[in-house]
């Protein structure tokens, strides 16, 4: 049997589950999920390996939307580039036929693309089976998909059918990463989305778009089985760095535990983790920050 290999782009509107049907594909968390719109900034690569049928490389992407500054406008650029430089696209929704203007733009998008397109029904369990057919019914009559196929990411439904329609439809070619390979997300990559995710997940509403994190020293004691980490939680505005704080410091440290749990489960050792926050106002509109927090055009 032949191996096929490429690269399979996630795209959809934001919270449908992208970043959580990587990680599921994968087996290991890659992508940080959370609640909140726009998790996701960048493009993440994550490698499916398998020594049977070969290697498919996942970009996961930024959920599409209005851009409303530089970053928003980058988190855009990182979706566009993802579509056109790709093999196969998953195109991932919600289970209602009702269509929006946002996956209405997706679709139209969409329907200039020369690669084949998957429409993956994700939630599921949060519906009855036969609610799913009014679903199909809707989006297959604006465009035509390579495949329909149902799953629910949160509770693993389906994903083996999903991954056999996506080897279906790659072409034959060989691997790209070696079998290790798992993402070419750095170290200092992931553990900066660690600690912005568990921001993510405790900060009120108004506070979680305008934030980054940026590691400023990682390093592994010599004598002990200890990884030192300094990081910098970047805020807009001075109000929003008291809430990261927090009365007493309590909410700094709800995030700087809840991220040291995880960090020492990525890293597989202990973890000294200290965090600090400061304020860089409307960091978002600006191209030297942007850049100086990893959001880099010329390496999407």
């Amino acid at each position: 049997m032949e191996r096929k290999s490429g690269f399979v782009t996630i795209i959809g509107r934001p919270n449908v589950g992208k970043s959580t049907l990587m990680n599921e594909l994968i087996g290991q968390k890659i992508a940080i999920t959370s609640n909140k719109p726009q998790t996701t900034r960048n493009r993440i690569r994550a490698v499916l390996s398998d020594k049977d049928r070969g290697q498919i490389v996942f970009l996961d992407t930024p959920g599409m939307h209005k851009a409303k500054n530089k970053l928003g406008e980058f988190m855009v650029s990182a979706i566009e580039q993802s579509m056109s430089d790709t093999d196969l696209i998953l195109y991932l929704i919600e289970p209602s036929p009702k269509i929006g203007e946002i996956d209405t733009k997706i679709l139209e998008k969409l329907s200039k693309q020369n690669v084949p397109v998957i429409l993956v029904i994700n939630k599921t369990d949060s519906i009855k089976r036969d609610e799913v057919l009014p679903v199909i019914d809707a989006f297959k009559d604006k465009m035509e998909f390579a495949d329909v196929v149902p799953i629910s990411a949160k509770n693993k439904d389906n994903l083996d059918v999903l991954l056999d329609s996506v080897f279906k439809l790659l072409p034959e070619g060989p691997m790209f990463y070696d079998e290790d390979t798992v993402t070419d997300q750095t170290e200092r990559q992931i553990v900066a989305e660690m600690i912005r995710e568990k921001a993510l997940y405790v900060l009120s509403d108004e506070v979680p778009h305008g934030i980054a994190v940026a590691i400023d020293s990682m390093k592994d004691r010599k004598d002990k089985d200890i990884t030192d980490i300094d990081a910098t939680i970047i805020c807009e505005r001075d109000s929003h760095k008291g809430i990261i704080i927090g009365k007493k410091g309590q909410m700094l440290k709800r995030i700087g535990t809840d991220a040291r749990y995880e960090i020492e489960h990525f890293l597989d050792r202990k973890v000294n983790l200290k965090l600090w926050v400061k304020v860089k106002k409307d960091w978002r509109d600006s191209d030297f920050l942007i850049k100086n927090f990893g959001y880099k055009k010329d390496e999407l």
